[in-house]
């Protein structure tokens, strides 16, 4: 008779979706090794802890994909225990329990302290910043709130992460120090919207003052902005990025759309002269910064007509980075009462249009940077290459630097001075200023 050998247990957690997601697992990771439990991320493990997303179908789709993959693992006899976080087990957790019972628990995205007691492990309350970081030693995610308060129609997250809670500044300081003694040089800050910040805490928006906090945290020499809101932005932000050199000239905010129509549909708050204008006086008040945006094709109701002047703006516009999606019907969003009238192939169609267009937006603006010199971050080596980014790019999303490993050995995490020799759409190539 085969006995079972007892395995000391590894927790494995394993990440899905943003990279709020990402600072979430991370926050448990660092309450499981406070607790002394082993824990990995996505690594072999005999008890997985999956953080979910539950944003948009293809998320949705991934997240139940990995669940069932685990449950097979665990009916396999490869995993002990299953659980489940995050976005989609807050969103459907009597659906999931009834369609996948063999998950152990499902947890919400509250429930740290449960699901921490599940693991056998205890919340602590003071441990202000301490998680064990999955990124690149040289950056970290950097949540300064949770939740949203933002009516937008299309968007389930209010529903999956509540109101919109900032984080006091002094907790900040305490966490951006920690990583800073870490070795981490760059905060990527993020939130479901940053330029909300401070107005519950301090009743007044507060990012500007937040930044200024952050700059002067020794060892931090980045800091980057993603998810801005246009409606509202604090425009003392600028001052201090124009000021501050530590304040990436970058800048990540979501307009979705452009037509005045499915703006007011879609519940933003703002209109084209409005965003129009507001995109100008960033440009004035800081020429170098680059700007980033997404947006949504096919929301219900959309016409030839909305996706024409969508198209028309993005090339007058010239964003120097842009993401596009296709419209998701999310039940329980104030959008779903429209009719998904839009077909998925021309969903496709638009979306295909949009980035063509940026891509040759981004080939141009890349041929401009030929021959200047710009600091670059190293954070990885790839085959025959060094891979480094801008202040003008996000890990992940923008522009990559190519640096030939052969004619320099550059180490990761380090700044270097280098000039760009060839561009593609979204690659740079250089070679090291000596």
């Amino acid at each position: 008779m085969r006995t079972k050998s007892l395995k000391k247990n590894k927790i494995n957690v394993v990440t899905l979706g943003c990279s709020k997601n990402v600072y979430d697992s991370e926050v448990l990771m660092g309450q499981l090794r406070a607790s002394n439990k082993e824990v990995v991320h996505e690594e072999e493990g005999n008890i997985v802890v999956i953080n979910t997303c539950g944003f948009i179908n293809n998320a949705k789709e991934e997240s139940i994909n990995t669940i069932l993959e685990y449950v097979q693992k665990k009916e396999e006899g490869i995993v002990e225990k299953v659980f489940v976080t995050g976005c989609l087990s807050e969103r459907y957790k009597p659906d999931l329990q009834k369609e996948i019972p063999n998950v152990d628990e499902y947890f919400g995205t509250t429930e740290l302290p449960g699901l921490l007691k599940a693991l056998g492990a205890d919340y602590k309350h003071e441990l202000i910043g301490e998680r064990i970081t999955t990124t690149p030693k040289n950056y970290a995610y950097f949540k300064i709130a949770e939740g949203c308060d933002r009516p937008c129609s299309f968007c389930a997250i209010p529903i999956m992460r509540g109101k919109h809670r900032s984080t006091p500044m002094e907790e900040l300081v305490v966490e951006a120090e920690k990583l800073a003694a870490k070795g981490v040089k760059e905060l990527i800050l993020i939130a479901q919207d940053l330029t909300y910040y401070g107005l519950d805490l301090y009743k007044k928006r507060n990012l500007a003052e937040l930044l200024q906090k952050l700059a002067k945290v020794e060892g931090i020499e980045w800091i980057r902005l993603h998810y801005a809101f246009p409606t509202g932005f604090p425009m003392d932000v600028l001052e201090v990025m124009r000021n501050e050199p530590k304040i990436c000239n970058y800048i990540d905010i979501p307009l979705q759309h452009i037509s005045d129509s499915i703006l007011k549909s879609m519940r933003r708050g703002t209109t084209k002269a409005k965003t129009t204008k507001l995109l100008e006086d960033f440009r004035a008040a800081v020429p170098e910064m680059a700007i980033r945006t997404t947006l949504i094709v096919g929301y219900p109701g959309e016409t030839e007509e909305d996706f024409q002047t969508l198209k028309e703006w993005v090339k007058e516009m010239r964003f120097e980075r842009l993401g596009c999606f296709t419209y998701s019907h999310e039940e329980n969003t104030h959008a779903y009462n429209l009719e998904d009238d839009v077909p998925e192939d021309v969903k496709m169609d638009r979306a295909n249009q949009i980035m063509e267009i940026q891509s040759q937006i981004s080939w141009e603006l890349n041929q401009q940077k030929i021959g200047k010199e710009f600091r670059v971050v190293i954070d990885r080596k790839e085959g025959g290459y060094f891979v480094g980014r801008t202040e003008f790019d996000s890990p992940d999303v923008d522009n990559e630097v190519l640096i030939n490993a052969e004619d320099d050995y550059l180490r990761t995490g380090e700044f270097f001075n280098v000039k760009i020799t060839a561009a593609e759409d979204f690659d740079l190539y250089a070679e090291v200023v000596k």
